[in-house]
């Protein structure tokens, strides 16, 4: 496999990696939705292992060019470490959005125990 084939290999494996991370934090958030916590928290914990395969990958590469494995600039890599940077960001806003959700759940049940 030439360079060009090998990073734009390991581009669509970030890719497809993150996307399966976006699927699963879109399912926390659905399940938040319907304050499913525990399922909420599931998912998000399976998102964050795709999200760490796909960095591992992307770190592979950055390794590599440091170590003077030079790869030609690619179009798809650059996507892909786009695509993964974002849906990062949206697991950690799901991480939050969980921990206020949750927290809020707690504390509207403690106001109408009290009435």
């Amino acid at each position: 496999m030439d360079k060009s084939e090998q990073i734009n290999s390991v581009a669509m494996n970030i890719i497809m990696e993150a996307g399966d991370a976006r699927a699963l934090i879109t399912d926390a958030l659905l399940a938040i939705e319907q304050n499913h916590f525990t399922e909420a928290g599931e998912k998000i914990s399976q998102a964050q292992k795709k999200i760490t395969i796909a960095h591992s990958n992307q770190t592979d590469i950055v390794q590599s060019e440091i170590h003077g494995d030079v790869f030609p600039p690619s179009l798809l890599f650059n996507h892909a470490q786009d695509t993964l940077m974002t849906i990062n960001s949206e697991l950690l806003m799901s991480r939050h959005l969980l921990k206020i959700f949750h927290m809020l759940d707690k504390r509207l049940s403690n106001l109408e125990q009290q009435n």
